[in-house]
């Protein structure tokens, strides 16, 4: 018996059930909506995904004149996609998807009955359908999925070195299931996943992107994380996350770096007050300290500075961003970030307005990203310091406020422009304006707003110092 929690979902898909009752053809609701379903979490914001025996040209005939758009990128695949209203469904016909060894392309081909199309499903508990053209919705279940949800187990339908041989994908994302669900993988998968992780390298770097992005924002990914670091996923596409493992903390010596970065993305959460980007903040948290193994004496007295572990953190993680095709946005706020992280410790002897603008200014536009980060960054035990660290951020917090209260902090630039220094100085278009407009701003940042007059009184003696 289907559960009365079902009822919305079912009402809401009935016009579009009737249509392919109509035409003579089997409409089933598959994927997470059945899940999610099974479990009574489902979300408002949700899509439909369904198959079908319909072929694709019956499929968009079913469609039309019932959705208000159609699409058909993936109709080689045997998908169809349409919107209804706000609701995004895509349509598939019954499927088994296989990809050849060197291949980052699937071999399609179509199945004839609904059980085939599931046993082709990443995990059991994704492979269940509900029979929407029946008499009565009926639960299609033939590899116990919704047994393996209430156990909190996670299988695939048929052998796991088969299903990730169909989409090695698989493999990272049973990470997010893991820590998305908190299932239980068996054995057999897990030993299927140690042996097989090189066959990541087949699959693109976008569509690892988007698994890792949605990882990151389960409410607690870390469980998932080291899933992918145990068992050799993690350094077929971020090789520095393992690498963190053999390195312990210099600043937090009870653990290795590893550990410290998984506390830091747990302590990311969406209860900051603010706008921030949480999925950009989480996987900054991740790469912030990707620069320690190869800074391992940036302690005071080895040589290696605050500075040297930023600019080679943000390197890395640059070049670890771009490597899996991250939009240029995510690439420059990310990096950006990881280079700023330690800015707040620099400032240990207090806030003056100077330090407050220096800090406001760097961070720019990721001011609340970066106040967010600073302060998942700490994971000490020693709680007289966590203390001192957490009311030294608010300390830096309200000295932001007090100081935009009468001036424009976010939007900080030299009192003149580079037009009024040039005819100031009666100077042509040259690195010297540059180099004006530079001391200029630093002088904004030092002293706060001086005034036209004060301002001209510095930019000429400044220039008389340098004797041009």
């Amino acid at each position: 018996m289907i559960p009365e929690r079902f009822a919305p979902v079912l009402s809401e898909l009935q016009p579009l059930t009737e249509r392919f009752r109509a035409a003579g053809k089997r409409l089933y609701l598959v994927g997470g909506t059945v899940r999610d379903l099974l479990i009574d979490k489902l979300g408002d914001e949700r899509d439909y995904d369904a198959t079908t025996d319909a072929l694709p040209s019956e499929i968009k005939a079913c469609l039309s004149g019932w959705a208000d758009a159609i699409w058909t990128q993936g109709e080689k695949f045997g998908t169809i996609g349409a919107k209804k209203g706000d609701r995004i469904y895509e349509i598939t016909t019954h499927r088994a998807e296989v990809y050849a060894d060197d291949s980052r392309k699937p071999e399609v081909t179509f199945a004839g009955q609904i059980d085939a199309d599931l046993s082709r499903r990443d995990f059991t508990v994704n492979a269940m359908a509900l029979e929407l053209t029946s008499d009565s919705p009926t639960l299609v279940d033939p590899f116990g999925g919704a047994v393996d949800l209430a156990t909190k187990t996670l299988r695939t339908p048929l052998a796991p070195e088969v299903s990730f041989s169909d989409d090695p994908l698989r493999m990272l994302r049973a990470a997010r299931f893991i820590a998305g669900y908190h299932l239980q993988p068996v054995p057999e998968l897990v030993e299927a996943v140690r042996a097989m992780h090189g066959r990541l390298s087949i699959v693109s770097a976008e569509r690892i992107r988007d698994e890792l992005d949605k990882l990151m924002v389960v409410d607690h990914p870390s469980e998932g994380l080291l899933f992918l670091v145990d068992n050799g996923v993690a350094g077929e596409f971020l090789p520095e996350l393992p690498a963190m493992r053999l390195e312990q903390d210099p600043i937090h010596r009870h653990k290795d770096v590893l550990t410290h970065t998984l506390a830091v993305v747990e302590n990311v959460t969406r209860d900051f007050p603010g706008e921030y980007d949480f999925r950009r903040t989480r996987i900054a948290a991740l790469l912030h300290d990707v620069g320690k193994p190869k800074t391992r004496g940036f302690l005071k007295g080895k040589g290696v500075t605050f500075h040297h572990h930023e600019v080679v953190g943000a390197r890395m993680a640059r070049q670890r961003l771009q490597a899996l095709r991250y939009s240029t946005d995510d690439v420059e706020a990310i990096t950006e970030l990881v280079a700023l992280h330690l800015r707040f410790h620099g400032y240990e002897a207090g806030w003056t307005d100077s330090a407050v603008r220096r800090y406001v200014h760097d961070a720019g536009p990721l001011l609340n990203e970066l106040n967010v980060l600073t302060r998942c960054d700490c994971t000490t035990r020693n709680e007289k310091k966590a203390l001192m660290l957490s009311r030294r951020m608010d300390d830096l917090e309200a000295r932001i406020v007090q100081l935009a209260a009468h001036e424009e902090l976010k939007a900080i630039r030299p009192e003149m422009d580079g037009k009024q220094v040039m005819e100031f100085l009666e100077l042509s278009p040259s690195p010297t304006v540059g180099k004006a407009m530079s001391f200029l701003l630093d002088l904004r940042l030092e002293e706060g707003l001086l005034g036209d007059d004060e301002v001209r009184v510095r930019l000429r003696a400044w220039w008389v110092a340098r004797g041009e």
